[in-house]
């Protein structure tokens, strides 16, 4: 099986062959602030299934065992690298990423005191706000397509 993805942008994107590993959610004060978000959604593979193959990445150590990968042109986070023979990649920057899901969390008790109610949540769409189609179908996306160009 092939897996692809990158960035928002398109300036980095690579390739994965083979099995996915575990995916994961983690709720560490480190993968919120990586994020921008309330967890790290990340799936690991071995390192040699990997194949970055546009760009490259830009890595900060987030931490003495860290390595946080990103397009240096968009920012999207990609990769959380602890190991040199496995690497876990962000699983929302894959073209397919409905396909993976998360099979455990990490960190739980550092989780936001609403994640686990987000299904409670009022929704908001153009079939509850028919004003709000026309909003949706006037914008544009500037992002890289879900596919290989």
């Amino acid at each position: 099986m092939s897996w692809s993805g990158g960035c928002q942008c398109g300036a980095v994107r690579f390739r994965v062959e083979g099995e996915l590993g575990r995916a994961t959610i983690c709720h560490c004060r480190m993968c919120q602030k990586a994020m921008a978000g309330p967890f790290g959604p990340f799936v690991s593979v071995r390192s040699d299934q990997v194949e970055w193959t546009r760009g490259e990445r830009k890595r900060f150590a987030s931490s003495n065992k860290v390595w946080r990968g990103f397009c240096g042109d968009c920012g999207t986070p990609l990769t959380f690298e602890w190991s040199e023979a496995v690497i876990d990649l962000a699983f929302y920057t894959f073209d397919r990423a409905d396909e993976v899901a998360p099979s455990v969390q990490l960190q739980a008790q550092a989780a936001a005191p609403w994640v686990g109610h987000i299904s409670d949540l009022p929704v908001r769409d153009h079939t509850t706000e028919p004003h709000l189609a026309a909003h949706f179908a006037a914008i544009v996306s500037n992002q890289h397509p879900d596919h290989e160009t």
